[in-house]
């Protein structure tokens, strides 16, 4: 059978959730107040049909992989280690949190999730996802997605979608 044109895949369940708590610093020199949000990702893959299975991805592999990602930052303190106002350190097993050089925060470390992120958004936590995922499928040998698109709902009906193209294997 041959085709001529593209396919897309999307898994969204019910269990790819994850709870956990953040901060933004806002511009104006500002930092909200820690809170929670009970998080839900989606993720659509992108790509021509793999030889022998003819599908884009296996379900099951995706399924798993974003289980395990989701699960990394459930019940965790998300923390940005690129955003220039924040100063993280390391106190035994604590970690601290200073916003614009004023200590804020400590935190045991265990509790925390340290992301290359600037800032804890819904739209980089999904950047940061995406890239997890393009990262991981490639690795285990899956090179003929075209794009991964990957939305992050932090609360009913306010999402952000990250959407990265990628280049041909």
């Amino acid at each position: 059978m041959g085709t001529s044109g593209a396919f897309k895949v999307a898994v969204t369940k019910e269990d790819l959730v994850f709870a956990s708590a953040h901060f933004i610093t806002f511009a104006g020199h500002r930092c909200e107040t820690l809170h929670g949000h009970n998080y839900r990702v989606g993720i659509t893959l992108e790509g021509g049909l793999e030889r022998d299975s003819w599908f884009v991805v296996d379900f099951a592999a995706v399924k798993a992989l974003m289980r395990r990602l989701t699960n990394e930052l459930d019940h965790k303190v998300l923390l940005p280690t690129q955003n220039p106002k924040l100063t993280i350190g390391h106190q035994g097993e604590a970690l601290t949190v200073a916003f614009d050089g004023q200590p804020r925060y400590v935190f045991p470390t265990r509790d925390c999730v340290l992301l290359a992120i600037p800032n804890s958004t819904v739209e980089m936590l999904a950047a940061y996802l995406a890239g997890r995922v393009r990262d991981e499928l490639k690795a285990s040998g899956v090179v003929h997605l075209t794009a991964i698109e990957l939305e992050v709902e932090e609360n009913f009906g306010q999402s952000a979608t990250y959407r990265e193209v990628l280049s041909a294997p």
